[in-house]
């Protein structure tokens, strides 16, 4: 009898502890953008949430630089115990299509944990544009091919691909104009500089609240709770779905143990009604899905956009 309560014992003492003391210290939380951004907002204040539900605080460290990609590399990079994560978007799943020699695969080197908020992109137009629907730029995008301009934020990026998505759908030839950044693309839109751009609704706020720009759609097949009045791509019956899946990110080989214990406080803090307006006020929308679910998502759009890529010759350069 002994013998076997010492046994017992001795086999509970070399289960690891990894579920049962995570975290024990501090959590990194890499975000591969700069402060002040959505993405960054966003994942502050999910992290401040995860941190206060597990006990330990979470600091976010803003890893910016060459596309989001540095940020991801870092991650990928970091001992997978728990103590390294990445919060950003979706958007990194294009990187083996554009950059196809990065250092890393983030299909192979990362754990998908759960999304908890998806960001909306928006189709803009300038009044001057003379463009009031989906419907009325596409007649007349097809009767001057290449006249109409769109911005986006730089070569590359989801806004450029959502943009070039659009335009294979709908059979048109759109003009694309990069500008440095989200600030100088929604100026350049709202002074009529181009006639059309792809952002999130955060980035162009100001000129939609004044009434300077329009929402002519949403790049996507649904409405989020915060923008009803918009009509979605699907509303014109076209197949496009592109925006941002905020979500949460871990090294490959991280212990199952902590993976499902991050997975389930995350959700947990986004039953939150406090955290859901907050965001919807930054132009987000809280959407959990499940680990499996966002791993899908993410390997469906890199598909989707290595097929926008392959037709359209998009590059970052």
């Amino acid at each position: 009898m002994r013998f076997a309560i010492a046994l017992l014992l001795a086999l509970f003492a070399a289960t690891p502890a990894s579920a049962q003391t995570y975290p024990t210290r501090p959590v990194r939380v890499i975000v591969p953008f700069p402060p002040g951004g959505v993405t960054d907002l966003g994942a502050r204040m999910v992290a401040q949430k995860l941190g206060e539900a597990l006990g330990q605080p979470m600091v976010v460290e803003n890893r910016a630089g060459a596309s989001g990609t540095l940020g991801v590399d870092a991650v990928t990079k970091s001992p997978p115990d728990g103590y390294t994560l990445l919060m950003t978007t979706g958007d990194f799943a294009t990187v083996t299509s554009l950059m196809p020699k990065m250092a890393f695969d983030p299909h192979k080197d990362l754990i998908a944990v759960p999304r908890f908020a998806t960001v909306p992109v928006l189709l803009l137009t300038h009044p001057a544009s003379g463009v009031g629907s989906v419907k009325e730029l596409i007649e007349k995008a097809k009767a001057e091919p290449g006249k109409f301009a769109y911005a986006s934020p730089g070569p590359g990026t989801i806004n450029q691909l959502a943009a070039e998505w659009f335009a294979l759908e709908a059979g048109i030839k759109l003009l694309h104009v990069p500008y440095r950044g989200g600030a100088q693309m929604a100026t350049g839109l709202a002074g009529g500089e181009v006639p059309l751009a792809v952002t999130t609704q955060a980035t162009a706020q100001g000129p939609l609240e004044a009434g300077r720009i329009k929402a002519l759609a949403l790049l996507g097949r649904e409405r989020p709770s915060f923008l009803r009045e918009v009509p979605t791509m699907a509303d014109s019956n076209l197949n496009v779905d592109a925006g941002l899946n905020v979500g949460l990110y871990v090294p490959a080989n991280t212990p199952p143990a902590i993976v499902s214990q991050l997975d389930a406080a995350v959700l947990q803090i986004l039953k939150g009604e406090s955290l859901r307006k907050r965001f919807n006020e930054l132009g987000m929308e809280v959407a959990p899905i499940s680990q499996a679910a966002l791993t899908e998502r993410i390997r469906a759009d890199a598909a989707r956009y290595q097929r926008v890529i392959e037709q359209t010759g998009v590059k970052l350069n």
